[in-house]
């Protein structure tokens, strides 16, 4: 590696900054984390299921929801100053108060027609599918959620479309 002398003139301070000792740390540096950081990132070996995605199958009790932003300009975009969220059961809309007290008569009668929550199983029991919009924030579907799970729902799924081309693989 190369170093300054000086110039000509021995009395004139030297204005180059010396990067030897820079690049050394950094190249040690670098070493020093190429060798450790393998060892930090500690995985589980995982066998992911090899799907594409897994056809929904619908039961007449499943509830199902839509749920999209508000959107008073109908341009399909919800607005800025916006944070009201529309919820529809099958086709009816509901508010938030209703969609709690139509999940717990749903469950109530459920118990009722089956003969108590002993006769409960995981056939029987209703599910929740949710279909949100892909504009509708977070906080809308996420209350959705919470007041389902408030009612006394235990499965909570979304329902999406699969992109273009894509098959069903089936469970392997």
């Amino acid at each position: 590696m190369a170093m300054s002398v000086g110039e000509k003139g021995e009395d004139a301070p030297m204005s180059d900054i010396n990067t030897t000792p820079l690049v050394d740390i950094m190249l040690v540096l670098l070493i020093i984390f190429l060798i450790t950081v393998p060892v930090v990132l500690e995985t589980v070996n995982l066998k992911l299921p090899d799907v594409a995605f897994e056809p929904t199958t619908t039961k007449p009790e499943n509830v199902l929801l839509s749920v999209r932003s508000a959107d008073t300009d109908g341009d399909g975009l919800p607005n800025a100053d916006s944070s009201s969220c529309e919820v529809y059961w099958g086709q009816t809309p509901v508010d938030s108060r209703e969609l709690l007290d139509r999940g717990q008569k749903k469950l109530e009668q459920l118990l009722k027609d089956i003969g108590g929550p002993e006769y409960i199983t995981e056939e029987n029991f209703p599910e929740v599918h949710i279909r949100g919009d892909v504009n509708t924030p977070y906080q809308c579907i996420g209350g959705v959620i919470y007041t389902m799970q408030y009612a006394g729902f235990q499965k909570i799924g979304f329902i999406s479309e699969p992109a273009p081309g894509s098959a069903t693989l089936g469970r392997l």
